[in-house]
């Protein structure tokens, strides 16, 4: 289990004792067994989003306390609503949505200029970069990216999450899981690839 959950856990094992609560307390309170809050505050097992705010009100904390020491979560009254893009297409060099899922609230600290959008993660080619299956990736719309960046990228219009690395006549897309062999490309193959932004944040699958 990654370092993300276990930050979280000792954080949530930090207040829970600040309060005096016990384990078993705590899970009456949001209906876990004791040995589940244990195993959170342990990062044995992975906790949602949804589950940590309740952990929160029942320590009647602010939720950003249980992710202190993490760059996932910020909270503030300032909220934008953002697209959550299930398809995604491109014609003469314009992007389109296609199909969008809903819509997703963010801080306004999040955004930076430019246009923002969310996809949903698909299955466990980024895990050692802690992007799991459902997970809502914030992206920033642009065609370019850095050597390193984490980018989604259109591959015969499927939107991708890859890490870029590029040379003067390659560009190699790279899986976060050794069980996935990296991509590369050369200039003349990239007619129907193409970087549409840079990952920016990750949350949680809620």
């Amino acid at each position: 289990m990654n370092d993300f959950y276990k930050i979280i856990g000792k954080n949530i094992e930090k207040y829970r004792k600040l309060k005096g609560i016990s384990a078993e307390e705590l899970g009456n309170r949001v209906g876990l067994t004791k040995k589940t809050i244990r195993r959170y505050e342990t990062g044995e097992i992975r906790i949602i989003n949804d589950r940590v705010l309740a952990i929160a009100d029942a320590l009647d904390i602010d939720p950003a306390d249980l992710y202190e020491g993490t760059d996932i979560v910020e909270f503030t009254d300032e909220v934008d609503k953002l697209p959550i893009v299930g398809t995604i297409s491109c014609g003469n060099g314009v992007i389109a949505y296609e199909d969008i899922e809903g819509y997703e609230e963010v801080p306004r600290s999040w955004l930076n200029g430019g246009e923002y959008f969310f996809l949903r993660a698909k299955g466990d080619s980024m895990i050692n970069a802690r992007i799991m299956d459902g997970d809502l990736l914030l992206i920033r719309r642009q065609d370019d990216v850095e050597n390193g960046d984490i980018a989604a990228v259109l591959i015969d219009g499927e939107a991708v999450l890859k890490r870029v690395y590029k040379t003067d006549d390659t560009i190699i897309l790279q899986s976060e899981n050794p069980a996935y062999k990296p991509i590369i490309l050369r200039k003349d193959d990239m007619k129907n690839i193409r970087i549409i932004g840079k990952l920016k944040k990750v949350v949680l699958n809620f």
